[in-house]
């Protein structure tokens, strides 16, 4: 006779489930990191030309974002039809655009203030003498360095 006695067969055992709040949060506090808020909405119409020669921004913490075109419908009574100029959440004259450039360059850490780049977001029906306005101010604040968004198949891609 052995002195063990055989056990039944009980079936699978229970799943440990103590570590499961901890694998909950760590994954709750990786999407935090790493989710990107937008900054701000779209208010103009924003038909974007198509381009054959294309190259990507690599790092978009140093790109400044100027949207130009027609105001969307729910400010159509309130603008008008003109294309107009959207800087961060406001619409905007070529006169602001200056300023908002040289603000938006003090908010940027001082290593990254003499490499930012201008991104043009143009509506393909933007009247063109409204960019060049807008190319003269940037003239006058030095920043040089100017980027014109565009359409490219599937995906978006900026020309240099």
């Amino acid at each position: 006779m052995s002195k063990f006695a055989k056990k039944k067969d009980a079936g699978l055992p229970a799943v440990n489930t103590a570590s499961l709040p901890d694998i909950v949060f760590m994954l709750l506090f990786f999407f935090m990191t790493v989710t990107v808020m937008k900054d701000n909405s779209l208010k103009v119409e924003n038909t974007l030309p198509n381009a054959s020669e294309t190259k990507k921004l690599e790092k978009k913490d140093r790109v400044i974002y100027i949207y130009v075109g027609e105001p969307t419908s729910q400010y159509v009574a309130q603008f008008g039809k003109e294309a107009r100029i959207q800087l961060n959440d406001k619409f905007s004259a070529p006169s602001d655009v200056g300023d908002y450039i040289l603000q938006e360059r003090a908010k940027k850490p001082q290593e990254l203030q003499n490499v930012l780049t201008t991104a043009l977001k143009v509506d393909k029906n933007a009247n063109m003498g409204l960019i060049s306005d807008i190319k003269q101010q940037l003239r006058e604040v030095n920043a040089l360095k100017v980027n014109y968004t565009t359409y490219d198949g599937d995906a978006f891609n900026n020309l240099q």
